[in-house]
């Protein structure tokens, strides 16, 4: 049996997917699994012992009839049994395909069904804790008939090397491991995925104000370096004194290995949040108002992982459609005052990270 699983673009997809490998390497022992996706998410599934070999995809192919053309004789001459598309667009559905695998799972869409022998519609109500996100991957694992787990949670198998070497990097830098360490993802994938500058400003200092010594780590794109220091010119000067600016990371392994080093993860949602969830650090995550919180809300509970989205406060807005809310994102932000976060974030640093910090002494 040698079985492909295809998730392109984003790190926290592709950190979502790779439960389907730990599922089938208990399942079929002997299995050849390969997992499909794009080079930059590459640090999030490397150690992996579930994934035998890991396949990257240029997007550019995309715009390169015979550069894709290349990529799909490749993909055939795998000769894989299964291919599960997570993914699920024109491009991998014709890599499915064109595959030749007896078996070839995928989401029900109108427009690339006659690419898969099976298709899954999504499921519209989380059933678990898992969130939609886990538990709609979970289900292609139908296709093989067998008693699988309902769901399983995402793990980012980080060497213990690279861990030491940040620890020691981050000493180095002045930090103090007996104090609060919280890695800040201070912006978003974007602007509009990302919680208004001067709210986030009033956040980290909530967090100084409430935890005993705390020290501040900063996540956010290389691109995004001027939007971060706006952010931090507006914070109070208590508040710039606990950042450490210098040990910003700019490379995704390295900020993995960093967040593993952290109490607590604090910041908008996205794929930072979920893997310092793959790490097991405890998060408290702002959501965007056009991310579906219901899908993204993974492994959530009231103090190891917590998040708020605007609809926590105005669930009118889940009446709306995806494309009025998009279209009205930064004004639902706007709603999404501080003051309304606060008493949940005080509980999470007092019940949470305090409790995280007294573990590591």
């Amino acid at each position: 049996m040698k079985i492909l699983v295809i998730q392109q673009k984003m790190i926290g997809d592709v950190l979502a997917s790779s439960i389907l490998f730990e599922a089938l390497r208990k399942k079929f022992p002997a299995a050849e699994l390969h997992y499909l996706l794009q080079a930059h998410t590459l640090p999030v599934v490397q150690n992996n012992p579930n994934i035998d070999k890991c396949i990257i995809y240029d997007p550019r192919c995309n715009l390169n009839p015979l550069s894709f053309a290349k990529f799909l004789e490749s993909i055939r001459h795998q000769n894989y049994t299964t291919v599960i598309d997570v993914y699920s667009k024109i491009s991998t559905g014709l890599m499915s395909f064109y595959s030749g695998a007896e078996c070839r799972l995928s989401y029900e869409k109108r427009y690339t069904r006659h690419f898969y022998t099976r298709t899954f519609h999504p499921i519209k109500t989380p059933r678990s804790c898992a969130g939609l996100a886990i538990e709609n991957r979970m289900q292609f694992l139908q296709g093989f008939q067998e008693d699988f787990p309902s769901h399983l949670r995402p793990k980012i198998y980080l060497d213990k090397h690279k861990k030491e070497l940040a620890a020691q990097r981050l000493k180095n830098g002045g930090v103090d491991f007996s104090r609060p360490l919280i890695m800040c993802g201070i912006l978003g994938s974007s602007r509009k995925k990302s919680y208004p500058p001067a709210y986030m400003a009033l956040l980290l200092d909530r967090i100084v104000q409430h935890l005993k010594e705390p020290q501040i780590l900063l996540n956010y794109l290389p691109n995004q370096e001027k939007a971060a220091l706006e952010i931090v010119s507006l914070c109070s000067p208590t508040t710039q004194s606990k950042i450490f600016l210098d040990l910003y990371n700019r490379k995704l392994e390295d900020y993995i290995a960093s967040c593993a080093n952290c109490h607590a993860f604090i910041g908008n949602e996205g794929g930072a949040v979920n893997m310092a969830k793959a790490l097991e650090i405890p998060t408290f995550s702002i959501f965007s108002p056009q991310i579906d919180k219901e899908e993204w809300s993974i492994y959530e509970d009231p103090y190891q992982n917590v998040s708020v989205h605007i609809s926590d406060f105005k669930p009118e807005i889940k009446m709306l459609s995806k494309k009025e809310i998009r279209k009205k994102s930064a004004a639902f932000y706007e709603l999404l005052q501080p003051n309304l976060i606060f008493a949940k974030l005080d509980i999470f640093l007092k019940e949470t990270v305090d409790s995280k910090i007294q573990e590591t002494k």
